[in-house]
């Protein structure tokens, strides 16, 4: 019994030991550039990074230095229609391809799902210069419709996840509406589409998150100096602070504070509709 006891207590203390690392390994990052952001060149010069100013000794200088840069509200402005125009699309494309792919049985309905699953497993990099021909040819280069073409047509996560939340949808409430003289969009908008909520929910969470935090597509499609978004932003506002790290901390700081506030609103609804998405009852 002893012997147990003794594994089960190195058993916690490894877990315990290890996720202490792995916490300290994420947050300490975020920490030293939360400390820097509310210092002085002086003070970070004499003070340990990971260590905050002494109390009374914060400045917020930075971030008014931040706050007042002429491009941080076209760039939110910028980012706010990207998000908004891509999300709706993802949305309302995700859970109308999904229900169909679901529910009906058509020709080459294998192959298509085959289509999109080998679309989810190609790495982007590989189709870039297609990918980039393309929407040059469209007439979409430097203009904010190329990233939103590129979030609602490159990333399938939304029909994986809601492909899983329709199939645990009865169908009997499909015939039941039909012998109620319910047509297939009424039955999508009105009985389908409400019980998709949970499986919504954790797309436009998480697309929110990737659209805000993604630099490449904005960078690469996007090199107008007023199409900044966020990201491009801070990567331009990181050349012009060379050398003022605490400028530049706090730059990272406001861009970064969206999406953890909302990742923490939230975070509950996102397990939660991930979870749901791969089980079925």
């Amino acid at each position: 019994m002893n012997r147990d006891k003794c594994k089960r207590a190195l058993f916690l203390c490894v877990k315990y030991l290890v996720s202490a690392a792995v916490v300290a390994v994420v947050v300490g990052p975020l920490l030293v550039t939360l400390f820097t952001s509310v210092k002085t060149q002086a003070q970070l010069a004499s003070t340990t990074p990971i260590l905050p100013p002494a109390p009374g000794a914060w400045n917020w200088d930075n971030y008014a230095e931040v706050l007042g840069a002429k491009l941080l509200p076209v760039a939110v402005k910028n980012t706010a229609v990207i998000l908004v125009v891509s999300i709706f699309f993802n949305v309302l494309l995700g859970s109308v391809t999904a229900y169909c792919l679901q529910r009906f049985e058509f020709r080459f309905r294998r192959l298509v799902m085959g289509c999109f699953y080998l679309g989810m497993l190609v790495p982007t990099f590989v189709v870039e210069i297609a990918r980039f021909k393309v929407i040059q040819s469209m007439g979409l280069y430097n203009t904010l419709g190329a990233p939103i073409i590129i979030y609602v047509a490159s990333d399938l996560m939304q029909l994986y996840l809601y492909m899983q939340f329709v199939s645990k949808i009865p169908k009997a409430l499909d015939e039941s509406a039909l012998i109620d003289g319910c047509g297939y969009f009424r039955i999508f908008y009105s009985i389908i589409f409400p019980l998709l909520a949970p499986a919504t929910a954790t797309v436009v969470i998480l697309k929110i998150v990737n659209i805000v935090n993604d630099m490449y597509v904005p960078y690469l499609y996007m090199p107008k100096t007023k199409l900044k978004t966020l990201t491009t932003f801070l990567m331009n506002y990181a050349g012009a602070q060379q050398g003022s790290w605490p400028t530049l901390a706090a730059a990272i700081i406001v861009v970064l504070i969206p999406t953890v506030v909302l990742y923490l609103i939230f975070h509950k609804q996102i397990t939660e509709g991930l979870s749901a998405g791969a089980t079925k009852e």
